[in-house]
C-alpha cells in the first residue's frame, strides 16, 4: 500500500461515557463549546486532516461533528473497545504516513503539544507522545510502519500493547501542558 506524506489526525469519540451518566462529549466546557468539538479542534488546528471515530448508534455525536466541518467514519464494532474504534480510524485514513491519536474526552490538550508530536513522526520518530512532569499523557503518534498493527487492534487496551512492546522506539515529548493528563470521566 502506497502512503502519502501526510500525518491524519485521529480523535476517538466511540465510548460510551458510562461513568459520566450520559454523552460527555456533547457536554459543554465553561466556555460553552462541547467536549468533542474542542478536542476536535485543537487536533484540527495542526493537522487539517482531522477524524474522529464515532459509534454507528450516536449519530447525535456524528451531526454535530459534520456541523462544525470535522470528518467522521463509524467504528461498527466500537462496543468491542478503544482498539477496534482506533483501527476503524487507520483504516479510513491508511494512506497516510503517520497519525496523532487524541482521544475526545481530553479537550485541554494544546495544539503546540499536538504540533510537537506530529513534528517528531516528520522527522522520522516511530513513535511519539505527549509527556508532562515526565508522565506520558496524549496524543500520541504513530508512524506508517504500525499500519497492518494498528489495523488489527481489538479490545479495550486501545494501542497501549503496542506502546509497551515498542517502548524502545517511544520518544516522549516533554511539554509544559498538563492539558495531555487530563481526561474528564464524571
Amino acid at each position: 500500500m502506497q502512503s502519502n506524506d501526510e500525518v491524519v489526525g485521529i480523535l476517538l469519540a466511540a465510548g460510551r461515557s458510562r461513568r459520566f451518566g450520559r454523552d460527555k462529549l456533547l457536554h459543554p466546557l465553561a466556555d460553552g463549546t462541547l467536549m468533542a468539538i474542542a478536542s476536535a479542534y485543537a487536533l484540527r488546528a495542526v493537522l487539517p486532516r482531522t477524524i474522529a471515530v464515532v459509534r454507528a448508534d450516536n449519530e447525535t455525536l456524528a451531526a454535530v461533528f459534520a456541523a462544525h466541518g470535522i470528518e467522521t467514519t463509524v467504528a461498527e464494532n466500537a462496543a468491542s473497545g478503544m482498539g477496534a474504534s482506533l483501527a476503524a480510524g487507520i483504516a479510513a485514513t491508511a494512506q497516510a504516513c503517520g497519525w496523532i491519536v487524541a482521544l475526545g474526552d481530553m479537550p485541554f490538550i494544546h495544539p503546540q503539544t499536538i504540533a510537537s508530536v506530529a513534528n517528531q513522526l516528520r522527522a522520522g520518530a516511530c513513535l511519539a507522545a505527549a509527556a508532562y512532569k515526565g508522565q506520558r499523557g496524549h496524543p500520541v503518534g504513530f508512524s506508517g510502519i504500525y499500519r497492518d498493527q494498528l489495523l488489527a487492534l481489538r479490545g479495550d487496551q486501545g494501542a497501549r500493547s503496542l506502546l509497551q512492546q515498542y517502548d524502545s522506539e517511544l520518544v516522549l515529548v516533554e511539554c509544559e501542558d498538563p492539558g495531555v493528563l487530563v481526561d474528564i470521566d464524571t
